[in-house]
């Protein structure tokens, strides 16, 4: 008996599908995992918005590059006002901790917790991850323009006050996206009691999801995405890497991908979750994701990767113009920016290098995809590609855009339209 060719469609028709939905399931579960300082990215049930991913014109490399033109957002909100709002002489103040995907989060609570005070906001130093490894808030990011910023929001001033003590301040712990409500019940109290307050955030979820808007929503997406620039010398250092990025990226109309791959994160966190789902992806498997979906060998790839590392090796022969930062720095920038005995200098040039390269692809979970993803929305910089792994011998990349960008639930699309 003859086999129907319609029989043979439909089956082809419903693998296919199933393939397509495993791989959207194992992008939201990439997007869901814990991480040390946090727990998971949630994500809601919008529809998923089809994103255009097309070939580059004869003559250049093939890739799924993005061929129509970024449109950069618009800020929705209106910059709010101190008005008649209560004032006090108190002040809050607080550092900034962990690199700069911590950083514009710190900012976003900190401004809100002082102008529902009333209290002064002191400016914040920048503390790494070793003991006395301390430096001042203009070494990274631009003061003066931070202050402007935020004129007529929040009082803020560049030094603390000498009469600020242990005796007189309280120290306070903050939930990261912190709310009006929380600050009344928990924080105005000791506030009024002790009459200063130091902050320090905590992140109990990794999560940039948009929620319900509430009073202090442009306060947030204003310090979020409008309070830190950075300073002129940090900036030109950023711009001449990712400059000379796309001079060596000719053969693709000058674009690049950026890869956030940190080799010894990879081996401190191990990449199964505890419900055995991935959280990360090791060189070997970025090699071969980026190759299903189409990029060639002379696709540049820039690793957030300090240091070359032999794991490295395998993804280097199948993408020759991968790169780190010791191979794009200007030279007499290395001593302070690379070879410094701190890693906060190397940890901002990534955050901003993958917020302006032409493809991202996370292959490490957390908060630095998070934000990262949030300033590339604000910039109109979609093309967010979560790895996974994949059986066929090709795939299509707009199977694997981030679901921030597919279902627009990032918090940066509150703040930008």
């Amino acid at each position: 008996m003859g086999v129907d060719p319609r029989q043979i469609l439909a089956g082809f028709l419903t693998v296919t599908m199933f393939v397509m939905l495993a791989n959207m399931i194992k992008r939201e579960h990439f997007d869901s995992v814990k991480t040390p300082a946090a727990a998971n990215i949630r994500l809601d049930e919008n529809p998923v918005v089809e994103q255009s991913l097309a070939k580059l014109p004869g003559g250049t490399t093939t890739g799924p590059w993005k061929e129509d033109e970024w449109q950069e957002l618009k800020p929705c909100w209106a910059k709010p006002d101190l008005g008649n709002s209560e004032k006090s002489t108190g002040f809050v103040t607080f550092s900034l901790t962990n690199g700069p995907e911590y950083h514009v989060s710190q900012i976003a609570d900190a401004v809100v917790v002082a102008r529902y005070l009333g209290a002064t906001l002191v400016v914040p130093d920048i503390r790494g991850s070793k003991r006395g490894d301390k430096r001042d808030f203009e070494e990274i990011y631009d003061v003066e323009k931070f202050m402007k910023s935020l004129e007529g929001v929040v009082r803020v001033t560049k030094d603390q006050p000498a009469e600020l003590s242990a005796q007189n301040i309280a120290v306070v712990r903050v939930p990261n996206r912190v709310t009006e409500e929380h600050v009344e019940e928990y924080i105005a109290p000791i506030f009024r009691t002790k009459g200063n307050v130091r902050l320090a955030t905590y992140f109990p979820s990794v999560n940039m999801k948009e929620t319900t808007k509430s009073k202090a929503d442009s306060v947030a997406c204003l310090a979020m995405f409008g309070a830190l620039e950075l300073q002129p010398e940090v900036r030109e250092v950023v711009d001449s890497m990712v400059e000379r990025l796309r001079t060596l990226s000719r053969k693709s109309d000058g674009q690049f991908i950026a890869v956030d791959l940190r080799v010894e994160i990879l081996e401190k966190k191990g990449c199964l979750g505890g419900d055995g789902t991935k959280t990360c992806y090791g060189p070997d498997e970025i090699s071969a994701f980026l190759q299903k979906i189409g990029f060639d060998k002379d696709a540049t790839v820039y690793l957030t990767q300090t240091r070359w590392h032999g794991s490295l090796d395998s993804l280097k022969e199948s993408f020759p113009k991968t790169y780190i930062k010791e191979n794009i720095m200007p030279a007499d920038k290395k001593p302070k920016f690379l070879d410094s005995e701190t890693s906060e200098f190397t940890k901002v040039i990534d955050f901003y290098i993958c917020s302006q390269s032409d493809v991202f692809v996370p292959a490490i979970s957390g908060l630095f995809y998070a934000n990262v993803a949030g300033k590339r929305i604000a910039t109109g910089k979609n093309q967010i590609l979560v790895p996974a792994a994949i059986s066929e011998a090709t795939a299509s990349a707009s199977d694997f855009i981030s679901s921030y960008v597919s279902k627009k639930n990032h918090l940066a699309y509150s703040c930008f339209c």
